[in-house]
């Protein structure tokens, strides 16, 4: 199985993620890599990375925190359309997961996703998120369970 690393976006990889897209049959689910990069340059505790298999860039995340509330956010998800089907999601997830545990200020972990979006939804629960019975923005919000 591949490496999963997470990477900052530089100006050597900016291009490349902003070329990433997801299936056609998704765009309803995630915004554009262009747009979330645009959101952290507002967002100062947004973290946007590039998701790496190996020396091959796959996907992108971006994370943050909730300054409000304190919990830790995976705010945008998404593997490439060209890389879907590889067995990259739950291993880039988990990655996430495990760089957003070493940060001091942790919380809680939390992300959300639209409704319809079942895939992502049976992926999240694999790896431990359940659903808190929150909905914001008509996006169902979960939180890991790590009982």
């Amino acid at each position: 199985m591949a490496t999963i690393r997470l990477e900052p976006i530089t100006e050597e990889n900016l291009r490349p993620v902003l070329k990433l897209k997801v299936r056609d049959d998704q765009t309803q689910f995630v915004a554009q890599n262009m747009f979330s990069v645009a959101e952290a340059y507002v967002h100062p505790d947004w973290e946007p990375r590039a998701i790496y298999a190996d020396s091959d860039l796959v996907g992108f995340v971006m994370m943050g925190r909730d300054t409000k509330t304190g919990h830790d956010w995976i705010i945008r998800f998404m593997i490439g359309a060209e890389h879907q089907g590889k067995g990259y999601s739950k291993p880039a997830l988990l990655a996430i997961i495990e760089h957003l545990k070493h940060k001091a200020y942790r919380t809680e972990i939390r992300l959300s996703y639209v409704p319809g979006n079942e895939v992502a939804e049976k992926l999240y629960q694999k790896v431990g998120f359940e659903a808190t019975g929150e909905v914001e923005d008509g996006e169902i919000i979960m939180r890991l369970n790590e009982a």
